[in-house]
């Protein structure tokens, strides 16, 4: 059976192809159309999953939609409604697309790609809570999505048992833990829906204690392990903004611009706010653990992209393994839509063998008609040359771009679409954050390391299911970690790590050994291979209009090695 999953029209629009329950190709539409964090039809996405696997639109048996539109347009009718006359201008300005499009997705369907089979829909935490439960090794396990909103529930838990998830309770619009740290993420002068991964990150640059009690006032949580937000301090409805004046008066100072200078404050609020998140989120999971005593938990949502609240979870309460899967918020519901209802249709969890490498890839001779047209010097190295060369780079202290396989399913780049650097040298982080991200100073990057190396370098829980390595935890580093890659330390001891096995990426997993084997320092500096405000390369061409925009030193596509000028190649 084939089946379609579709999320889109809020952010990050995604497709899925399953064909008889394995996953056979993802990709977020942002990779195609080049515009971070897309959310129109994902066109693109459905007719690059078809072409992977040689089909048309007609061989399609099901299309499932990620959430419920009629309950989703139900809420913001009263919404409008209840805001009236406030809500006017938001009112004139989305109503039209409601009507050509998110209530007609069979004519969109049909006009975009040329479907006329079935839709089916599920609702937006059951496909958060699949993308989650039916990806993880666990025969039961406790269940939490945590989101901005969906239809109306902004967080839901339940349990699962063999193929049966049973949804148990919810908490509806307008609480929602992800619409605060978006509501904060604003108030700091960052994009909404796009840099609360930004708060999180300055967020160690500040002392929590100085809004400790302020965010007390902004969000109370009652002794089952629910909360409430404040909603004096918010305003959802308008649009125009999503805190109310009465944040600054609390705060006692004026929201930041985007423009402005990064004062120690702004760090202290999103302390506070990353504190306050931990908490609350750490007292249900006390409550869920209490009630069900299974010691496995399934974390979906958009709120499980915190990796910093990711690392916690073992540490600070019962549960002793938790399944994060690669892209927890809303691109990767088209997966998880997609799960649920092949699962609808089966007697058992399905045994899925799971790669987050489900995107383009591309043949050498592709490869290198691009660089022919490019101009750029480049060779065709032998496998083991290129180990060799790129690691000698590397030890050099040459940025790499590095392109290779498969793309990566969900935001983060595990070594497929990656910029690699050493991360010997403390002064990397400013390098590359200046000259190659185009980004924020305070931004830290990742360190990756071999699986087996681990221990050695964080002080992480020994658990079956690993979200390090899909680069969704942050722990602290050893003392030893922290003196052998210090551009990968962020300012409070940690780092946001990415594990790989050979098995799951052979040519990644070689390079950092070699790294190693040169170096005394198996580990190396990741981060995705864009710079600040563009999605993740996903073509040749993609990758080369990057390389040619940066300050990066020598570009890895497939077999070929190539630099911008003619210095002669190292070990070609």
């Amino acid at each position: 059976m084939k089946i379609l999953g579709i999320s889109c029209w809020y952010h990050d629009a995604s497709a899925t192809l399953l064909i008889d329950g394995r996953i056979v190709a993802a990709s977020a539409e942002e990779r195609f159309t080049r515009i971070k964090h897309d959310n129109t039809f994902p066109t693109r996405a459905i007719a690059w999953c078809l072409s992977w696997a040689g089909l048309s639109s007609k061989d399609i048996d099901m299309v499932v939609f990620y959430e419920k539109p009629i309950v989703k347009f139900d809420r913001l009718m009263r919404q409008h409604i209840a805001g009236f006359p406030r809500t006017r201008k938001m009112f004139t300005d989305t109503i039209g697309s409601w009507f050509d499009l998110k209530l007609e997705l069979k004519k969109v369907l049909k006009k975009e790609v040329g479907y006329t089979g079935d839709v089916t829909y599920v609702r937006h935490h059951e496909a958060h809570i699949a993308s989650s439960y039916y990806l993880s090794p666990f025969s039961d396990a406790v269940l939490l999505s945590l989101d901005g909103i969906g239809e109306w529930a902004t967080t839901m838990t339940g349990l699962a048992k063999g193929k049966t998830i049973t949804l148990k309770n919810e908490i509806r619009f307008p609480h929602s833990l992800g619409l605060l740290y978006s509501t904060i993420t604003s108030f700091l002068g960052f994009s909404v829906n796009e840099s609360e991964y930004k708060v999180m990150g300055l967020a160690a640059f500040g002392d929590p204690k100085v809004f400790r009690e302020q965010f007390r006032t902004v969000v109370q949580t009652n002794h089952d392990g629910s909360f409430a937000l404040n909603m004096k301090y918010f305003d959802f409805v308008a649009g125009e903004r999503m805190y109310s004046s009465a944040m600054a008066d609390l705060l006692k100072i004026d929201p930041r611009q985007n423009n402005e200078r990064m004062k120690r404050v702004y760090a202290d609020i999103a302390a506070g706010l990353q504190e306050r998140l931990e908490k609350i989120v750490t007292s249900l999971l006390h409550e869920l653990y209490d009630q069900y005593k299974i010691p496995r938990l399934c974390l979906s949502g958009g709120v499980a992209l915190n990796s910093v609240l990711n690392g916690k979870i073992i540490t600070n309460t019962s549960f002793t393994d938790v399944f994060i899967p690669p892209d927890p918020g809303d691109g990767g519901a088209s997966m998880g839509a997609a799960l649920f209802y092949w699962h609808s249709l089966q007697k058992k969890k399905s045994d899925i063998s799971f790669s987050p490498y489900l995107g383009p890839s591309f043949p050498d001779e592709q490869i290198e008609e691009m660089l022919k047209v490019s101009g750029l010097p480049y060779k065709k190295l032998s496998r083991e040359s290129l180990l060799d060369t790129v690691s000698t780079a590397l030890k050099e202290k040459k940025v790499v771009g590095w392109f290779q396989g498969r793309m990566e399913w969900g935001p983060r780049a595990l070594g497929n679409r990656s910029i690699l650097a050493s991360p010997l040298d403390g002064k990397m982080k400013e390098l590359i954050n200046k000259k190659v991200k185009h980004r924020e100073p305070f931004r830290p990057f990742a360190p990756v390391v071999r699986g087996e190396d681990v221990q050695k370098y964080f002080i992480a829980p020994k658990i079956r299911s690993k979200p390090e390595e899909w680069m969704l935890a942050v722990y602290p580093f050893t003392l030893q970690g922290k003196r052998e890659a210090p551009a990968t330390v962020h300012v409070d001891g940690t780092g946001r790590l990415q594990t790989v096995r050979r098995e799951s990426n052979p040519l990644y997993y070689d390079l950092i050994s070699a790294f190693g084997e040169k170096t005394g320092v198996p580990i190396l500096l990741n981060t995705s291979f864009n710079v600040a405000g563009e999605p993740i390369v996903c073509t040749p061409k993609d990758a080369l209009s990057c390389f040619l925009g940066t300050d990066i030193d020598m570009l890895v596509m497939g077999s070929f090695l190539a630099r911008k000028n003619t210095t002669r190649f190292a070990g070609a």
